[in-house]
């Protein structure tokens, strides 16, 4: 938009958010699509502004201080928190969020003190098969020079260095067809250097429960791959992992209250066989209608009643992330979701407004000004490349309305808004120590600097207090 100017506010001093706290080391090339805000940084009318958490505490600034001086603002702050599975035990010590493991071996300074036990046991249970679970798994059996030139954080190179864990079980309350994971990262996991792949007792074809000719292609391709396991026979692999199918974690148990000791899991069942589902939607041979996929991947679980113990000293659950609403929100009239972790929204990226009902246009129901994007908009599903899609939607939306002169945000009154330039008053009087692009660039360099000294592509700053004083020193 002709003569429009982008502010973008992020609490840490650093930018790309996922991208570079979430993004398992071993993917450099998802990691590639932070370009894309180094494209956009480079236009003059763009202003990074780190440093700067929303809230009402001490180091924070309001909400309504920024909502005041922009005609649009647009939320895109993703998904700050992990699922929990509610049940007994889960706060015991040797129970780990994914989410915060992850950020620790990345760097995230939120989780820079999480030091996991990685010596107790030779057994880890990862509760969970999406994405996130099996970057757990992998990270935990990767060989260490596999890790050693990636962007992984030294202490956590060290501490996996001296890891006893050499047997991962990956665990999940549904069946090979219906876990979230995608082809890739099974492939990446079934490919491990000096790492077997075992098999689950019950056999593909009870799990499975489809001929594979009748299956989709997708997965038909997925079963192949779990049929034809690891490139490193069982018996000559040094560390081990397997996938558990159909149980579902009921408690964590303990001698002491304490520390774990085991998880007790509750076996489920297919609440349809598999092969009925597919006569259902009448798939054809080969392929099948996208119908047929779907309706695989939605197959539900029910209860057995039938209980099994795993005995272990460290377990990840790994279930999903979540959103939360910014503090503030109410104040400004601002919805959110609480059961879905969203910003309620028309799809396209305008925020509803909380008072609509169902007699007003979809149209009148906007709240003026109001976008979101990401994870906080749809829900913590879909990878970065799905994420940047929903983004750019969300801002040709945004462009869209500017240009048929759409009602955008009354906040502050009918004067102009003037966005940093009133706003950095603000953050001054507050005693925050706001980050540019150019300190960000500052940071980048001394990063890869010490990278290259480590033999790496860059050694991450942990702590937003080593990175203000590395710039103003």
């Amino acid at each position: 938009m002709p003569g429009s100017y982008i502010d973008m506010y992020e609490s840490l001093p650093v930018p790309y958010g996922l991208v570079r706290f979430g993004v398992a080391p071993d993917h450099p090339e998802v990691k590639k699509s932070s370009e894309n805000l180094d494209d956009v940084a480079k236009w003059p009318n763009f202003n990074f502004i780190g440093n700067v958490p929303i809230g009402d505490g001490p180091g924070h600034l309001p909400l309504r201080t920024i909502a005041e001086q922009y005609d649009a603002l647009l939320f895109a702050y993703g998904a700050s928190k992990d699922k929990t599975l509610g049940i007994p035990g889960e706060d015991l010590h040797g129970v780990v969020s994914a989410r915060s493991f992850v950020g620790w071996y990345n760097g995230l300074p939120e989780y820079d003190d999480l030091n996991p036990d990685l010596q107790s046991s030779d057994t880890a249970v990862v509760i969970g098969q999406g994405n996130v679970a099996l970057d757990v798994a992998r990270t935990l059996l990767a060989p260490i020079k596999h890790l050693q030139s990636t962007d992984m954080s030294e202490q956590a190179i060290e501490a996996l260095s001296r890891s006893r864990v050499t047997n991962v079980k990956v665990i999940g309350r549904r069946g090979p067809l219906q876990a979230p994971y995608t082809i890739k990262e099974l492939r990446e996991l079934m490919h491990l250097p000096e790492t077997g792949f075992v098999p689950p007792p019950e056999g593909w074809d009870e799990l499975i429960g489809v001929g594979r000719k009748k299956l989709p292609r997708q997965l038909k391709r997925i079963a192949e791959l779990l049929e034809k396991g690891s490139k490193t026979p069982p018996e000559q692999a040094k560390k081990m992992w397997q996938l558990g199918f159909l149980r579902s974690p009921v408690e964590f148990l303990s001698s002491d209250g304490e520390g774990l000791d085991a998880i007790g899991f509750e076996r489920t069942a297919y609440t349809a066989e598999p092969s009925s589902v597919l006569e259902q939607e009448d798939t054809p041979t080969l392929t099948g209608p996208p119908a047929a996929l779907n309706a695989l991947r939605a197959l539900g679980v029910r209860s057995t009643g039938e209980k099994a113990l795993v005995h272990t000293s460290l377990a990840f659950r790994s279930v999903g992330y979540k959103s939360e609403p910014l503090a503030g929100f109410d104040e400004l009239g601002i919805p959110f979701d609480q059961k879905r972790g969203t910003i309620p929204n028309d799809k396209f990226g305008r925020v509803l407004r909380p008072d609509r009902s169902p007699e007003v246009p979809l149209s009148a129901a906007h709240l003026p000004g109001m976008y979101c994007a990401g994870w906080v908009k749809r829900g913590p599903t879909g990878v970065i490349a799905s994420t940047m899609d929903d983004a750019f939607a969300s801002a040709d939306t945004v462009v869209m309305d500017w240009e048929g002169n759409t009602r955008f945000n009354e906040l502050g009154g009918d004067g102009e808004k003037v966005g940093w330039d009133a706003v950095k008053r603000a953050v001054d009087a507050r005693g925050i120590r706001s980050v540019s692009w150019a300190d960000w660039e500052k940071i980048d360099a001394e990063e890869r600097r010490q990278g290259v000294v480590k033999g790496k592509v860059r050694e991450k700053m942990r702590s937003i207090t080593e990175m203000l004083r590395f710039l103003d020193a």
